[in-house]
């Protein structure tokens, strides 16, 4: 397969559909993150790495952090996570306060920001220090030892969001946040500020690919059912409320996040990332998914 071919392709082909998209400008600082941005990344499960256009330039990885918190999560308190947290997809807006209410407390998935939330409370409760935690795991899965937060992301954050407190305030009225909420929402907005690029996601993903070892240090960090299940999780939830649409265009587990970035899994094959800042309606990199669904159409790959 002539991966670099492929991705030189689809850079010209979908370079047109960066000026289509919204950056996130609710939160100032990715606000000012030029839309024309793109970039991608193939890493393959033997090792071999390719990329094209603006791959190598770092972005903050957003709700994409989820995954590795989720990781954490179940490395922590394995099954006994899903009491806290569901497994279906919501249906709403990653951050509607809606269903929190009627399902008392208990988040539709660990996707959404009231399930990343409880994630990161998992990950305060078990660690002394759980941001210098995040950031040793994520580390050393890219090994990337300067991998580190965006704390002027953090900040803008943290100002701009109300709707992430009143998430974690209903929580913590649930009885389903066991830390402080301001220690919380903490933890929960520097995850987010990660800072990596197409490169390092493709990389960092490896796991998902390989049944659960970072093929790096050979460390198991989840059992080959963990990994499975995780991998479902990001095919029926991990971008946002539009799921089934990507599951059909793309055909492959993926996780998005608002700075524009999509990472997605073909397990026993490949790992791909893709940046491009505009976003769709939903909140997925509008070009970034379209590359994906020609990455997949051009090798013939998917999971279907």
């Amino acid at each position: 397969m002539d991966y670099q071919r492929i991705l030189d392709e689809i850079e010209q082909e979908v370079r047109p559909f960066t000026s289509q998209g919204r950056v996130a400008d609710y939160i100032p600082a990715l606000a000012r993150v030029p839309a024309d941005k793109f970039g991608m990344a193939v890493e393959t499960v033997e090792g071999e790495t390719f990329s094209v256009g603006d791959a190598a330039e770092a972005f903050s990885i957003q709700s994409i952090s989820k995954v590795f918190t989720l990781t954490m999560a179940l490395q922590f308190e394995g099954d006994a996570l899903w009491t806290r947290v569901g497994r279906e997809p919501s249906g709403n807006p990653f951050n509607s306060l809606v269903q929190l209410e009627y399902e008392s407390g208990i988040p539709r998935n660990p996707f959404i920001n009231a399930g990343a939330l409880v994630l990161a409370d998992v990950v305060l409760t078990h660690t002394a220090n759980a941001k210098a935690s995040v950031l040793d795991f994520v580390r050393a899965l890219c090994a990337r030892s300067d991998a580190g937060y965006d704390l002027d992301v953090a900040r803008s954050e943290r100002d701009w969001g109300d709707r992430n407190a009143a998430l974690a305030h209903f929580l913590k009225s649930f009885g389903n946040l066991h830390n402080d909420v301001d220690a919380v929402l903490d933890a929960y907005v520097h995850q987010c500020s990660l800072v990596m690029n197409c490169l390092d996601l493709a990389k960092a993903f490896q796991y998902l690919a390989h049944g659960g070892v970072n093929p790096l240090t050979g460390q198991r960090l989840m059992t080959p059912s963990q990994t499975k299940r995780t991998n479902a999780l990001m095919l029926t939830c991990g971008v946002y409320d539009a799921a089934g649409d990507f599951a059909y265009r793309v055909g492959l587990p993926g996780k998005s996040g608002v700075g524009g970035g999509i990472a997605a899994v073909m397990p026993g094959h490949w790992c791909v990332a893709v940046w491009s800042p505009g976003l769709n309606a939903q909140g997925n990199s509008l070009a970034g998914t379209q590359a994906l669904e020609l990455f997949t159409t051009k090798t013939g790959i998917s999971i279907f």
